[in-house]
């Protein structure tokens, strides 16, 4: 099968999508009986986990575009498992790193959004949201503290936005280094020098951060390339500012775009995100590495829809319709995850922690609740979870006006979601108001179905509200004062 059929296989028909899997929810999380043990001569795979910010799930060609080019992260793609039903655990930045550096639910550890939770005019908000927090607390084990006892060497390299308190940063969280990681959710003074980052000294004049932040992995690989390690690279890219090098820029302006992905500039920041991919994927061929580590490719949330299109999916970042939380993802591993294949069955942010938990042959820490399931099944062929839903709490408001919105002041209100099997069930706090959708006949979410199926609008809300309990997440029910019909 060449390149061309394979991606027409997994996405070129998204309307019809087949959507399959079972979920359900685990609330007390997974032990795994593996310990890594030194004395065995097996060596630990590396890990790398590259995570981009604001890609949205179409804009690379391996899900579609054909108007951003992504060969090296297409090849990746190509060389290992495509997951097309990948979801990222919110809407927006902080709370989906939260997430996935805990393992946990946004309401075990309170990150729900951005800054503060009432964002966008006091009179338009009916409720006082439930309290944010910007700091991912110091108690919660995180994914490098959980790998540190099997001997692995971990780096965090890029944006961080988990705490305003320098102990809350990457090397305060069980990283043994950090490059370029503090509080900040975008580049201080952009991408290129001086960038204004306190993590991250200068360049020489033109340097672009997305290359240094690639220059400096490709240096902890060749340091470490006789040990475990775990790189982590959650890259600046491709938030704002939209910033990227001239000649790209100037190359897709030529190129003619395809509906709504149109942006030459935001094409040329992913090309350079790219270009990066390609440089760590030599860089382990190289060192006779590629074997021995496994490589996650995946999004912090929807594309953000004045920049670009996730059509056929709604909305786009700070929804919690599909354009705003379904994600890119791949996985490669020689030897493990058969090349040229894809996975339909719905997996979430929180379940990366106990999947590297599993990769890495080491015990779930003590006392640690975790709320995903190891993902290392699907990536040996099987088809299913055993879990029943996966569930989505946002009790903030995010304001914006934005195509696939509900309303023209808020890109969402205080809202939560569940998804079990093919079936999505919304829930609006201010008003009661549900939304009902079957993905497999609606990828779009465009037919509100919670009417005319009430005993499985009921099912789905009743395992939401099962859920809340278990998980202790607050729901906002105080009325706001300066709210204005």
């Amino acid at each position: 099968m060449n390149r061309r059929d394979f991606l027409n296989r997994c996405v070129s028909t998204m309307e019809g999508l087949t959507l399959s899997g079972s979920l359900l929810t685990t609330t007390g999380g997974v032990l795994f009986n593996q310990t890594a043990d030194a004395r065995s001569g097996h060596k630990l795979p590396n890990i790398v986990f590259i995570f981009i910010d604001d890609m949205g799930w179409r804009d690379v060609g391996f899900m579609g575009s054909r108007y951003y080019e992504t060969p090296h992260i297409d090849k990746l793609a190509g060389q290992g498992m495509i997951f097309t039903n990948a979801y990222s655990n919110a809407p927006n930045c902080a709370p989906a790193r939260a997430c996935l550096m805990s393992g946990q639910y946004g309401p075990r550890h309170g990150v729900y959004t951005v800054s503060n939770s009432d964002r966008g005019p006091s009179k338009h908000r009916k409720l006082i949201p439930i309290e944010n927090t910007t700091d991912l607390r110091s108690d919660i084990v995180t994914i490098a503290e959980a790998l540190k006892p099997a001997g692995y060497i971990s780096a965090s390299m890029g944006k961080w936005h988990l705490g305003t308190d320098p102990e809350l940063g990457p090397t305060g969280q069980g990283f043994d280094i950090n490059v370029g990681g503090f509080s900040a959710g975008q580049p201080p003074k952009g991408y290129f020098v001086p960038y204004g980052n306190p993590e991250l000294p200068d360049g020489p004049p033109g340097e672009y951060l997305t290359d240094r932040l690639t220059d400096e992995a490709l240096k902890f690989i060749e340091a470490n390339k006789n040990k475990p390690f775990f790189l982590y690279l959650p890259h600046y890219a491709v938030h704002t500012p939209l910033q990227a090098k001239a000649e790209l820029v100037e190359k897709y302006k030529k190129k003619r775009g395809s509906g709504d992905q149109n942006n030459p500039t935001y094409a040329a920041m992913i090309e350079s995100t790219d270009q990066g991919v390609g440089r760590i994927m030599d860089k382990l061929d190289e060192l006779n590495l590629t074997d021995n580590t496994v490589v996650f490719f995946f999004s912090d949330n929807g594309g953000v829809r004045t920049i670009t299109s996730n059509a056929p999916l709604r909305g786009g970042k700070g929804m919690l319709y599909e354009g705003g939380i379904r994600e890119p993802m791949c996985v490669r591993w020689p030897g493990v995850v058969k090349a040229g294949t894809c996975c339909e069955t719905p997996i979430i942010g929180v379940d990366y922690f106990p999947t590297l938990l599993e990769i890495a042959r080491v015990r779930k820490p003590k006392g640690k609740l975790l709320d995903g399931e190891s993902i290392l099944p699907l990536l040996k062929g099987g088809n299913s979870l055993n879990r029943e839903a996966l569930f989505w709490h946002f009790p903030a408001y995010l304001q914006g006006r934005a195509e696939g919105a509900r309303d023209p002041y808020f890109r969402t209100r205080p809202a939560g979601a569940i998804r079990a099997g093919d079936w999505k069930l919304i829930e609006y706090f201010e008003d009661g108001a549900l939304e009902l959708y079957n993905l497999k006949d609606d990828i779009g979410e465009k037919k509100n179905l919670a009417n005319v199926m009430p005993d499985k609008t009921k099912e789905l809300h009743q395992l939401m509200l099962a859920w809340r309990k278990a998980t202790n997440a607050q729901v906002p029910t105080k009325p706001n004062p300066e709210y204005q019909l």
